[in-house]
């Protein structure tokens, strides 16, 4: 058992004063009792405010190794998305295990002092440079397993399907080589990466993941989603181009395809979905679906705006995730989010309510969207929901003398993850005083790895 005290929390209710909360030693919430006084029984941490912490719903850890190396223009006068990816598909080819272990760690390091209590890893990285596969297929499963032993962090793992390069079924080419699998060794794969997922804690959860339409053949998306009863994410309608192809290929853009094509429910999330008609948005939104948004990483790729109005209109669910982890913040994930909604209506607190402030909005979408799409049993403070948590500093500044919505206004607009103090994930005491609780170990491996891919990339 140990108990957290809070001067205000964000319950299912709403805001609620002098907050006890329970947790029990399989990590899940077992009371949480408003209007107690601080002083009586045992108290283990006592903090200003505590929020649900939200799982990061997208994320392709190796990356953050990159950021910093793609800020120059490459050869086509119109630098886009598919320059990037081509450096990307080089930089991959110098990683080995050990540095994807290393790099895996200090990414959801800094996610879990975001805030963030969960990694969703999209994980494609599979074989060797070449495409050989490793003589353990889920080697590379394996070492994003142990980053997770080491970091605390709650991992939904989703072993991504990538057979083709596009939907003319061309080859995989060379940047792509280390992600390619058959049905049958993808299944085989699955099954190995399941078996890392056995050696950490029960709140770990397996998922799936076909990459697109334009890497898996639409007659094997049921038989990849068949392999698990967990999440299953997709890339939908993020590249203008993206829509071309498959509009000229399979006779419909892309969301109309999978909404024609696909059982649509609440565990399946789509990720990005920047291009969308009108009448797409409010059909994916309806179906169920949770929509994955990581608006660092699509203002960075210049994917495009998502049509955040029309889709919380419609009822559609949220989830956020740092997807190329060149920034991860998850306060400035949410403002920029907003901040793309304002540019886009030429308004201001655009997907704020009459009930509920825009930070208000923003953070309880993402935190319920994101359980949603990582299959995770949170979202809130309630008694059986895992106790995924995060505390922001009440001596901070910023936070001085504000309340209830006006504190996630704050934090979201006026400050910045700095704020975050205390972070639980599962009841496992994560981050103390703004720091991860082996900083300085995952650091020095990190360091030592980005020394080493300096000298090859």
């Amino acid at each position: 058992m140990k108990t957290i005290w809070a001067e205000q929390a964000l319950l299912q209710t709403g805001w609620a004063g002098a907050v006890r909360v329970t947790i029990g030693a399989e990590g899940r919430i077992e009371r949480v009792e408003p209007g107690t006084p601080r002083t009586g029984d045992h108290v283990d941490h006592i903090v200003g405010t505590l929020l649900p912490a939200p799982a990061n719903a997208h994320s392709h850890t190796f990356q953050r190794a990159m950021a910093g190396l793609t800020e120059r223009r490459g050869p086509d006068a119109r630098d886009s998305f598919w320059t990037w990816r081509a450096l990307m598909f080089r930089f991959l080819d110098c990683l080995t295990p050990a540095h994807v272990e290393a790099i895996a760690a200090f990414t959801q390091m800094e996610m879990l002092e975001a805030g963030y209590a969960t990694s969703v890893e999209f994980h494609y990285l599979h074989h060797q440079p070449g495409g050989v596969p490793y003589s353990n297929l889920a080697e590379m499963s394996e070492r994003i397993a142990a980053a997770c032993a080491q970091t605390g962090i709650g991992l939904t793992l989703l072993p991504v399907q990538y057979q083709y390069g596009g939907l003319d079924h061309r080859p995989l080419g060379p940047g792509q080589i280390r992600f390619g699998n058959d049905p049958d060794r993808f299944a085989r794969l699955y099954q190995g990466a399941s078996e890392a997922l056995r050696h950490l804690p029960s709140d770990c959860r397996m998922g799936v993941a076909p990459h697109s339409l334009r890497a898996v053949a639409p007659e094997t998306l049921a038989q990849v989603a068949a392999l698990t009863d967990g999440p299953v994410h997709m890339h939908l309608a993020e590249q203008q181009a993206e829509v071309d192809e498959v509009s000229a290929t399979l006779g419909k853009r892309p969301v109309e395809w999978v909404l024609d094509n696909m059982a649509l429910h609440s565990g399946v999330t789509f990720i990005h979905c920047t291009q969308m008609l009108p009448h797409e948005t409010e059909g994916l939104a309806q179906s169920g679906v949770v929509a994955g948004l990581c608006p660092i990483t699509e203002s960075s790729l210049g994917d495009g705006i998502f049509d955040g109005v029309r889709w919380l209109a419609a009822g559609g669910q949220i989830a956020i995730g740092s997807d190329s982890n060149i920034r991860i913040a998850l306060a400035e994930e949410l403002r920029t989010l907003e901040y793309s909604q304002r540019l886009r209506a030429q308004s201001r607190a655009v997907l704020a309510t009459p009930e509920h402030s825009t930070g208000r909005r923003l953070f309880s979408a993402a935190a319920q969207g994101g359980a949603l799409a990582a299959g995770r049993p949170t979202g809130a403070i309630a008694p059986g929901l895992l106790a995924d948590l995060m505390a922001l500093d009440a001596t901070h500044v910023d936070l001085a003398g504000r309340a209830g919505d006006t504190t996630l206004d704050s934090y979201i607009f006026a400050g910045d993850d700095r704020m975050v103090q205390e972070v639980w994930s599962a009841g496992r005491h994560v981050v103390s005083n703004g720091q991860h609780v082996h900083r300085s170990a995952i650091v020095a491996a990190y360091s030592r790895a980005m020394q080493e891919l300096g000298q090859t990339v």
